[in-house]
């Protein structure tokens, strides 16, 4: 956002209509002023993501998602700024000037597209070998595992032939010189041998980001050749923990949950079946980094890992990484086949659904695969079995979901609800890790976490400040954009507050004043909060009086608590502040 003024971001911002936008993405349907559809942040059946074009902003009321168009690409194409500034901006045709960048951050730029560039001829030019005798092999590998012409295609699989230097020798003669081509991982030069392909005699397959660019290469060789598979370097444009095989395809499924898989094979077989919302990562085990990239486009991942030894170790792996990141996580069993090429084979898509629908909760899974450690015919490692299980219930910290977890462990092993809990509180108790809990009250929002009162107050006031005008000037007669102590919520009064008094309140620029995607959210969130309805006139001034004195006595014990000893000036303000609070207290507001 530094790059550009604030003059262009709007006018960029509103020459972009967010009904239009969204339209491309999401099935709009129009209810009086407001269009409304089914969420594409979260997994629902009821349509409760609005679009107002006189906002000019989207909000969920599911799952709380909401901005402007700028935040809409941010989320949904996982853009940085600039990349949702530019895709915006050629949408509509404006140029953006290219000297407010800076001339390393251009010269970096040009490298990364240049890089793109070659990925992209690279790509074609597997391609198109496998269709020529020196991609005999891999073709025949390819159909061997049954993959139609149409999946080949789809995936732009490719063969990287029989010479260990074709590439490169292809890649000179197109104009690309050494100095560029050796940063993009597909060759590596040597003076005294000159240019090698680091890909030969390999069946290829083309890795893509989430926006079908070629970042990346994975390869199978062809015959008994070392290593088996051979993925790309690194690069400039290639950073395994941020990017994972088949996710441009499995961001747009319709399925409510995305199938992690472990190998590339895996993941275009259930493609082809029709699951097309499978992923894997990229050679590498299974990072955070991976959990948060599923975590914008799901909120629950199945593993479908090998039902093997190394497949079971890899999702015990990758199940707390998951949890870590918030996402819910099951586990399929593909038994008696190792991986879900062989399941559809075998026995057909249909099956291989119904294993998705008997997915087994992760946690349930642990403790299946913790069982077969143990003898449970041996009355003592029995009992070791139940204190292991015991400790690792300690891991829900949340009273509720921990007595739900003992609950559905305690059947299934027969230990009896009592013993087991009885058993958790002993081990919780030795370390400390259980305490007295009050009773949940009803009424818990479970999509946020409770927030502070006075957070939520300074909210009520600019949330009302937005929704009535005549309010609006009420408010301001008492308190100053200086009196919201929360940093977010002081931005936002200042911008509203010009805003105000130009007469012209605009919501969606007001996001476009934050960066961070998180403030984002939550100024969206300012303009469709519910205000609760109250029975009378007077129950409502009474409301909004007791709110104004209780930002305004924050806003003074905020200043006092900072004020030096030395500062007349400050000390002075703070006294007329406190007398002003103490007139305010016998007024009477009225909202006629």
């Amino acid at each position: 956002m530094a790059f550009y003024s604030d003059e262009l971001i709007e006018e960029v911002r509103s020459r972009n209509d967010i009904v239009d936008v969204i339209s491309g993405y999401v099935r709009l349907q129009k209810k009086g002023s407001t269009y409304f559809g089914l969420c594409p942040f979260h997994n629902e059946k009821t349509g409760s993501f609005s679009v107002s074009p006189a906002k000019q902003m989207y909000y969920c009321f599911g799952c709380g998602a909401g901005g402007n168009v700028f935040t809409f690409l941010m989320q949904y194409e996982n853009f940085t700024f600039p990349e949702a500034m530019q895709a915006l901006a050629e949408r509509v045709g404006v140029e953006l000037p290219k000297e407010e960048i800076t001339p390393q951050a251009r010269k970096e730029a040009d490298r990364r597209q240049r890089i793109l560039e070659i990925n992209k001829v690279a790509a074609k030019y597997y391609y198109v070998m496998l269709r020529n005798n020196g991609g005999k092999r891999a073709l025949d590998y390819f159909h061997k595992r049954e993959l139609s012409d149409a999946t080949i295609q789809k995936f732009g699989l490719g063969s990287s032939g029989q010479y260990s230097d074709g590439l490169y020798r292809y890649l000179r003669g197109q104009g690309y010189e050494d100095e560029i081509l050796k940063d993009t991982g597909l060759v590596t030069i040597d003076e005294a041998r000159g240019g090698r392909d680091k890909f030969w005699n390999r069946a290829m397959f083309p890795i893509m980001d989430v926006h079908n660019k070629v970042i990346g290469f994975g390869g199978r060789v062809m015959g008994d050749g070392e290593p088996k598979y051979l993925n790309s370097p690194e690069t400039m444009v290639f950073d395994k923990s941020r990017n994972l095989f088949g996710l441009n395809f499995a961001r747009l499924s319709k399925k409510p949950q995305i199938l992690l898989c472990e190998g590339y094979m895996d993941v275009i077989a259930l493609h082809q079946a029709g699951f097309d919302n499978a992923v894997a990562s990229l050679g590498t085990a299974f990072t955070i980094g991976h959990a948060n990239l599923l975590k914008r486009y799901t909120s629950e991942v199945y593993l479908t890992f090998d039902s093997d030894g190394a497949g079971i170790r890899a999702a015990l792996r990758a199940i707390p990484i998951c949890k870590e990141a918030g996402l819910t996580t099951k586990v399929i069993n593909m038994k008696p086949y190792k991986d879900p090429d062989e399941f559809i084979k075998a026995l057909g898509a249909e099956e291989y659904e119904k294993r998705i629908e008997q997915a087994e909760n992760s946690f349930l899974f642990e403790i299946r695969v913790l069982e077969q450690n143990f003898d449970m015919t041996d009355p003592e490692s029995k009992t070791a079995f139940y204190n292991e299980v015991a400790k690792k219930l300690l891991g829900f910290t949340e009273e509720l979901e921990r007595n739900n977890y003992i609950d559905a462990v305690a059947e299934k092993y027969q230990i009896g609800y009592e013993n087991l809990r009885n058993l958790v509180n002993h081990f919780g108790t030795m370390g400390g890790m259980v305490k007295e809990r009050t009773p949940l009250k009803s009424g818990v929002n479970e999509r946020k976490k409770k927030e502070d009162g006075m957070k939520q107050s300074q909210k009520l006031l600019l949330t009302w400040m937005i929704e009535d005008g005549r309010i609006a000037e009420i408010i301001r007669q008492y308190i100053t954009p200086e009196d919201f102590t929360e940093e977010i919520f002081q931005k936002t009064a200042q911008i509203l507050y010009e805003q105000l008094d130009s007469d012209k309140v605009n919501p969606a620029q007001i996001i476009s004043m934050f960066e961070n995607e998180d403030e984002q959210r939550e100024i969206a969130d300012l303009f469709h909060a519910s205000i609760k309805e109250v029975e009378s006139k007077a129950e409502k001034e009474k409301a909004l009086k007791e709110t104004i004195l209780r930002v305004k006595d924050n806003s003074i014990t905020h200043r006092s608590a900072g004020l030096s000893p030395t500062d007349i000036a400050g000390m002075q303000q703070l006294v007329t502040g406190k007398r002003q609070l103490e007139q305010l207290k016998k007024l009477h507001i009225s909202i006629d």
